[in-house]
């Protein structure tokens, strides 16, 4: 089921409010519980019965090892639980890739087994390990079933994140039926979902018809035309993962229940150091925590922390997606995160030296903080390349347009995919449709939003915690919800499902 869609706004999210909150006025917290993880499996299985079954057979087994290690924590006990998740991921997401590959090296002709990816497995398979370690180091002493599953289970973070731990969850389950129905958190979590929703339904899915057609038709785009569809997809993503998000936060507001931030405008980083610390944060928080940390950290010199690093990106990018071109995306963010913390130890010893404390602000401010983020914002988009395209070869052959494409105007059927019929109608109404460069405009004016928005405005969370809910940003609130549902005939999922 997806957020934005009419079986969700107008059937499962009221069933869900009114149900919840029943439960919790009558101080049922286990009902209470059990009617989340019951709406939570609809939600999940409503995609497909199939990813149901799959998901609830990892919960189970996922518990089993929870109760083995809280009763006696063995370090094997902890290795095979593991195992036994990765080898569920691997099989689902990775297996094809390999066999590819195996059959590339070697020569073979072994069968490939097109296995469907169940939906969000890379997402809770994460999470429980992350759960199963912590059991592990004794940080949890024990959690009954039914916290559990509503925990792995939990419809607005399932299938795309925030990945989240069980120090910040578990806890507010259990303390459900001590809340009251809080307005204001309900105001605020309404606000982060719409403003999600717009995000994902009108700036995502606009821009996304233009990479769908770029990437569709590389061998017909210019060199200007390849530029903005790079730019395109860099704003799509962002639009779409933080859309989510922001629903996903905002649903779990609605019910009284905090997520965690998970994107903290990413685009205005003024380095990659800090554009880990704004994107994806929950991702960056997992793999510091249960593969950077371990792995030895900073502790054991300059070195190895940085081959750790790269390790880190490394497997950042397998887990986002089985194929070579998700491995260079990755390896591209971890060389530049690697340089960017060899030259910040560089300056930091000179200041040392000089007997200078560090400031990172200083730091940011030796550029402007502009040519900072337009720099840092023409690498990522670049990475981005080998992150949509289907293989290396696609990404190559794009980013090779750009170098070597023609200099001709923009593509008139590139322009014709990116297009709002509503602003359309504005053009008419303004008597502008007769321009011959009419089908331009709002190419131009959504490229121009998506940019102003992603790098400029304040994000999000920031304007639910400054909402006052007066008359006319209530009114503006209502207009864009309204707008956004009148768009759902073009309704398609989010880009994160695929990972």
């Amino acid at each position: 089921m997806l957020f934005n869609s009419y079986i969700f706004i107008f059937l499962f999210f009221p069933i869900c409010l009114i149900g919840y909150y029943g439960f919790v006025h009558f101080k049922k917290k286990e009902l209470a519980q059990l009617f989340l993880v019951l709406m939570s499996f609809w939600f999940y299985g409503y995609f497909q019965i199939n990813y149901l079954l799959i998901m609830i057979l990892s919960i189970v087994g996922n518990y089993i090892f929870h109760r083995l290690l809280s009763r006696r924590a063995l370090k094997g006990t902890l290795v095979l639980a593991v195992a036994a998740n990765l080898g569920v991921l691997f099989y689902f997401k990775y297996f094809d890739f390999f066999i590819t590959n195996i059959n590339a090296v070697f020569g073979t002709s072994f069968l490939l087994r097109h296995i469907l990816l169940p939906l969000g497995i890379s997402f809770f398979t994460f999470q429980q390990i992350g759960f199963i370690v912590d059991t592990y180091r004794g940080e949890i002493k024990n959690c009954n079933l039914l916290s559990y599953a509503l925990f792995v289970a939990f419809f607005p973070q399932l299938i795309a994140g925030p990945i989240v731990n069980q120090s910040e969850m578990i806890s507010q389950f259990d303390d459900m039926t001590e809340k009251k129905f809080d307005c204001e958190s309900f105001y605020r979590g309404l606000i982060l979902f719409i403003l999600g929703l717009f995000k994902k339904v009108i700036l995502a899915d606009t821009l996304g018809a233009g990479v769908d057609y770029g990437y569709s038709h590389i061998e017909l785009l210019g060199r200007m035309d390849s530029v903005f569809v790079i730019v395109f997809y860099s704003l799509q993503l962002y639009f779409d993962f933080s859309g989510y998000c922001d629903m996903a936060k905002g649903i779990g507001s609605m019910l009284g229940i905090e997520l965690p931030i998970n994107f903290n405008s990413p685009y205005k980083a003024v380095n990659i150091v800090d554009f880990w610390k704004r994107w994806h944060i929950t991702l960056n928080r997992f793999f510091t925590k249960y593969v950077y940390i371990p792995l030895g950290g900073n502790r054991k010199g300059s070195v190895r922390m940085y081959v750790n690093l790269l390790i880190v990106f490394l497997l950042s990018g397998i887990w986002h997606g089985a194929g070579w071109n998700f491995i260079v995306w990755g390896m591209m963010h971890g060389v530049l995160y690697v340089i960017t913390r060899w030259w910040q130890r560089i300056r930091n010893s000179e200041g040392i030296r000089r007997g200078d404390e560090f400031d990172e602000h200083k730091q940011k401010r030796r550029l402007p903080n502009v040519v900072s983020r337009i720099g840092l914002f023409i690498y990522v988009s670049v990475a981005w390349v080998y992150f949509r395209a289907a293989d290396l070869a696609q990404g190559n052959k794009m980013l090779g347009v750009v170098l070597h494409g023609g200099h001709g105007g923009l593509s008139r059927d590139l322009a014709g995919e990116v297009r709002l019929d509503e602003f359309w109608y504005v053009l008419k109404v303004m008597h502008l449709d007769g321009m011959k460069a009419s089908q331009y405009i709002i190419m131009i004016v959504m490229l121009v939003l998506g940019l102003v928005f992603a790098m400029v405005t304040p994000n999000a969370s920031e304007v639910a915690q400054k909402s006052r809910g007066k008359v006319l940003s209530c009114v503006l609130l209502g207009g864009i919800f309204v707008w956004c549902v009148l768009s759902f005939s073009q309704v398609s999922t989010f880009l994160y499902f695929n990972f």
